[in-house]
């Protein structure tokens, strides 16, 4: 099977900035991936230099096998991207945009697809009005179709959602999901990180354009952020064998670090051998953002 993206020691160098240094990074066919990372880490320079906006300084990109300076044709048609700033031509409607983009990929015939595409994303009442006309959400849905509009196998969202409505969240995710299972490579950058935990199998995370963390959504939740479990108990002080397991609580409630979901049985026991009975308790769960500030802290520490 043919990666979707590879990139193979990817540098970029601006006079005053250093901004990516030796990225290596493969993307496979079918994937909703997740490129995350602080302002400034890189994100946006990598998806110029997918889409063919920027060169890079040392390295190679490939784009479903197409290198993307020799084999630019190829490698163009084969992606979508969809911008973070809005970017329109005021003077076409949203179905003359539509079409004037599938002109540039030598597509005559693609009004079914534009058809399927307005209703998808909320357009289809809008179909006939200029884009300086819409709102800034429905000039967003508008970019959306045009990164789309060539069914590309590889789709690049670069903050998608934000600043927008959770009607567009919601349609927009509907959407990209049911691309993603019929094949299409999604990759996604967002500083909305229960969105990429929802969506995305797979995380990269960019710091000072050098990926510092890559691997699956399950693993990094697992083993990068500290469990807790929390208790609110008919007693006022924890049996001896769950000292060691106090790190923190007032009165009669208690907060234990889990190591492990499994010793949770064993904390239970403890309390019933003790005779204390619980009147509630909450597990505090790892999210991806815990997971990306505890990873982001720890490499300026190494540094």
């Amino acid at each position: 099977m043919t990666t979707a993206v590879r990139l193979r020691g990817v540098e970029k160098r601006f006079p005053r900035v250093h901004a990516l240094r030796g990225v290596d990074l493969d993307i496979e066919q079918g994937e909703f991936f997740a490129l995350l990372g602080p302002n400034g880490a890189g994100k946006t320079t990598l998806i110029s230099i997918l889409a063919g906006l920027t060169r890079a300084s040392a390295g190679s990109v490939e784009i479903m096998g197409f290198d993307v300076t020799r084999q630019y044709r190829e490698a163009r048609r084969a992606l979508g991207v969809v911008p973070q700033e809005l970017v329109y031509d005021p003077f076409f409607t949203v179905r003359e945009t539509l079409r004037l983009q599938s002109g540039y990929f030598g597509l005559r015939r693609n009004d079914a697809w534009i058809d399927e595409l307005l209703d998808n994303l909320g357009l289809a009442d809008k179909a006939d009005t200029y884009t300086r006309r819409l709102s800034g959400g429905m000039k967003r849905r508008v970019l959306v179709a045009q990164a789309l509009v060539h069914k590309p196998p590889v789709i690049v969202l670069d903050e998608p959602t934000a600043g927008v409505d959770v009607e567009l969240r919601q349609s927009l995710w509907a959407f990209i999901r049911r691309l993603n299972r019929e094949g299409h490579s999604v990759v996604l950058t967002t500083h909305y990180l229960e969105e990429a935990e929802a969506l995305c199998k797979r995380v990269a995370m960019l710091k000072e354009g050098r990926v510092v963390a890559l691997d699956r959504t399950d693993n990094l939740l697992r083993a990068g952020a500290e469990r807790r479990l929390l208790l609110d108990l008919d007693a006022s002080e924890l049996p001896a064998s769950l000292q060691p397991l106090l790190i923190g609580g007032e009165g009669r409630h208690f907060i234990l670090d889990l190591p492990d979901y499994g010793d949770l049985e064993g904390i239970l026991a403890n309390l019933r051998e003790a005779g204390i009975g619980i009147r509630d308790m909450s597990l505090a769960q790892a999210d991806l953002e815990k997971v990306f500030l505890k990873i982001m802290n720890a490499t300026t520490e190494r540094t």
